[in-house]
């Protein structure tokens, strides 16, 4: 089918065995049976991508990015499961490049699983929405492409990680509030590239900022950590940024990992540098500690002897979402969960300050964005005096009225 399933079970340890005495009080016979406990199935679905090696060795992702968080939501979810008579379990499954994400979709259909996790590209989310119909919720937790929350919404999709308009406007409200408002934006070339520095230029407009300058970093191929060695980039990106327009600050749209960290330190001019470098929007830093952030980084980093990446964090969420529902509900059934899910009264705790909704105009998750270098966090979005009349989260990402989404 094009995909490996792998069932991972979650289930507490037993509980010692308590020494009897010779006579029980209460016959064998009369002895009330145990209730019987409910299960849980939620996929986390997993499309490998053709993807450039990472500049840095320091971020190669690991084989389980995304699996470990799931887990981690998993067990979370069990601790309360025990009181609730309710137990989740994960079932993961990698589709491999050009592998038939559908098919392992229809497959886990007919195991019973109803909750899907994603891990994938935009493409993969849709196909995998249109094939589920009504029969599977949806939680997208990979793609940031701001087209599944808008035209290309779909009414059994969610979002928990941010969009790239939603990254995009955290980045442009700190760069408004430090008053570094003339940006030189530079943007590799793939269609990532070009579609996070489009979410940063709706963010200059939309904040007061301007870009004086664009200029674009072509991709030439060839291995870049034996043929860019430094010496090489030392020459190359001073000459590259030369002659640049007075600017504040330049923003880098480098999805792809091409270029973007070889730019700090080493420009035309002193610069400060943001976007895929630098300053970067995330969804989580592995050095967060507010909200009581520690514990869930310490416990990550016990279970898996690394540290909590975005892709982990997002679908722990995706995973908690789920057995949040199930225990307000008190049913593991998928309607009434998956209801519960996208209904008014929902909330998830997730260590960012305040309880996290969805926006039921196109099922993203409202959240703070973290601004931080690679060591620590330096900020976090929305910034202090971005009022909005329901919610100051919704000053990040598309807006009900700016919404391309018609559900």
């Amino acid at each position: 089918m094009g995909a490996a399933l792998v069932a991972v079970a979650l289930a507490s340890a037993p509980l010692p065995a308590i020494a009897q005495d010779a006579a029980p009080a209460t016959p064998p016979a009369a002895a009330k049976p145990a209730a019987e406990v409910a299960n849980v199935k939620i996929a986390v679905l997993k499309q490998a991508v053709d993807a450039p090696t990472p500049l840095s060795l320091l971020d190669i992702p690991p084989a389980d990015d995304g699996f470990s968080g799931a887990r981690l939501a998993a067990e979370d979810n069990n601790t309360t499961g025990r009181f609730m008579k309710q137990h989740f379990d994960i079932v993961e499954v990698e589709v491999p490049v050009g592998g038939d994400a559908v098919t392992a979709l229809k497959d886990l259909l007919a195991e019973d699983v109803h909750f899907i996790v994603t891990l994938a590209p935009a493409d993969t989310v849709l196909a995998l929405a249109d094939a589920a119909g009504d029969e599977a919720l949806i939680l997208n937790a990979g793609a940031p492409d701001d087209r599944l929350r808008g035209e290309d919404c779909r009414a059994n999709v969610l979002h928990l990680g941010p969009s790239r308009a939603m990254l995009a406007d955290a980045l442009a409200q700190f760069m408004m509030w430090k008053r570094w408002d003339e940006w030189f934006l530079i943007r590799g070339s793939h269609p990532n590239d070009q579609l996070w520095a489009a979410a940063l230029q709706r963010a200059a407009t939309r904040f007061g900022a301007k870009v004086v300058e664009e200029r674009v970093y072509e991709d030439t191929g060839g291995s870049r950590r034996t043929d860019s060695g430094h010496v090489q980039v030392q020459k190359q990106i001073p000459v590259f940024t030369q002659r640049a327009e007075d600017h504040d600050v330049i923003v880098v749209a480098d999805e792809s990992e091409i270029f973007g960290e070889y730019l700090p330190y080493r420009t035309w001019e002193p610069s400060l540098v943001t976007g895929s470098a630098g300053l970067v929007p995330v969804s989580w830093h592995p050095a967060h500690e507010q909200w009581g952030a520690t514990q869930l980084q310490n416990r990550f980093v016990k279970k898996n002897n690394r540290t909590m990446r975005p892709l982990d964090y997002q679908a722990w969420m995706a995973v908690r979402t789920i057995g949040e529902a199930a225990t307000r509900t008190k049913s593991v059934e998928y309607a009434p969960v998956r209801d519960y899910i996208k209904g008014p009264d929902f909330n998830l705790a997730a260590f960012k300050g305040q309880a996290l909704t969805f926006r039921p105009w196109d099922g993203q998750l409202r959240q703070p964005v973290i601004l931080g270098t690679p060591k620590l966090p330096v900020t976090v979005s929305p910034q202090e005096g971005y009022l909005h009349k329901v919610t100051e989260l919704d000053t990040l990402g598309y807006d009900q009225p700016e919404s391309a989404c018609k559900l």
